[in-house]
């Protein structure tokens, strides 16, 4: 089935009659409304970290507790760490996977490990887990790698939620939306200049265009 002709015509027409402030100004609001929706219904998340150190042994130095530290954060999200990690988060392996990170810091011998839950308790759970089953493994070997990894500081339950919240959220879709907005105003059907300038070209009546003929 064709369009109708006349009705996108009446269509076009319309948007060029429309202010041009206006696509934006909607767009603003639908992603405002949208986005603070979403902050609202959206289940708070909440995220504990726990820090371990790597310690040099008698034989080692920094340096290599250093290189040791960064090997320990790739290996802190691995299948044999987090599979004795869920005995004590009391959570499953798919669990620990996906809401458990570990960060290093090229200057200090140290690891993070942070964990997000919509449970708070259950998020430091898994991070004091994951840093606990890392610190078995990692000291298994201390006496090949001379480095010894120690906790630094025990996670504990976060009081705020880390997922944004309804204004961050309706903040950001109304952004979105103003961007939008703008991009449909500059792809869309223009007005045409002679409509903008003087409003619309007119056509000579048979009156005046007998006249001319006469004058000619």
């Amino acid at each position: 089935m064709t369009d109708n002709p006349t009705r996108r015509h009446r269509f076009f027409r319309l948007f060029t009659l429309l202010p041009r402030w206006s696509l934006p100004a909607a767009g603003v609001l639908a992603g405002g409304l949208l986005g603070g929706g979403y902050g609202v219904l959206q289940t708070p998340q909440y995220t504990a970290t726990s820090y371990v150190v790597a310690v040099p042994t008698e034989g080692s130095d920094t340096a290599t507790a250093l290189g040791f530290a960064q090997a320990y954060g790739r290996a802190a999200t691995q299948l044999a760490v987090l599979g004795d990690a869920q005995v004590w988060a009391r959570v499953p392996v798919r669990t620990l996977r996906s809401g458990v990170r570990a960060t290093t810091s090229p200057d200090a011998p140290m690891v993070a490990v942070s964990a997000t839950s919509a449970r708070p308790a259950v998020a430091a759970d898994m991070a004091n887990a994951v840093t606990r089953a890392l610190t078995r493994h990692a000291n298994a070997t201390k006496a090949d790698t001379h480095v010894q990894l120690l906790q630094f500081s025990r996670a504990v339950r976060p009081a705020e939620p880390s997922s944004p919240s309804a204004v961050v959220t309706g903040l950001v879709g109304a952004s979105a939306g103003g961007l939008l907005g703008a991009l449909a105003l500059l792809v869309g059907p223009g007005r045409r200049p002679e409509e903008t300038a003087a409003g619309p070209a007119s056509v000579p009546g048979p009156a005046v265009a007998a006249d001319a003929r006469g004058q000619l």
